[in-house]
């Protein structure tokens, strides 16, 4: 099983990333409720230099309602993160990799045969949404 779900972005820049990357999401159902500049953070926080990292905390309700009703300790792995991060191959900063946590990992976590389903459904909206991401 993959870990995650992920495509490159050239040329572009975050900001652009970020509106590409929410459109995306959210034609997929998906909001994004949080957005962690980890850049940043580590820069204010630790005085430490690193390249671009956001995370953004997506969360589609309908399917985060159904697994919560199977087993509520899913709550931990919710929402889905969506990490848009510079490709520290590329100097020049403009090559960008978008990465998901792929859901069918809440089904082999918990063991939940109830939460194959729903994990699935989650996965194939998310492949979507890095489908739409990737397309020019």
């Amino acid at each position: 099983m993959e870990l995650g779900l992920s495509t490159t972005l050239t040329d572009t820049d975050l900001a652009t990333a970020k509106q590409k990357v929410t459109d995306a999401l959210a034609e997929q159902g998906f909001g994004v409720l949080t957005e962690i500049d980890v850049q940043a953070t580590m820069k204010k926080k630790l005085d430490e230099d690193m390249e671009t990292f956001t995370i953004l905390g997506a969360c589609n309700p309908h399917i985060a309602h159904r697994a919560l009703g199977v087993r509520p300790q899913i709550g931990m792995l919710l929402p889905c993160n969506v990490v848009i991060r510079a490709d520290t191959a590329d100097d020049t900063g403009r090559t960008l990799i978008v990465e998901a946590m792929n859901p069918d990992l809440m089904g082999s976590v918990t063991g939940e045969q109830a939460l194959t389903p729903i994990a699935a459904e989650a996965g194939e909206l998310l492949r979507r949404a890095i489908a739409t991401i990737a397309a020019p």
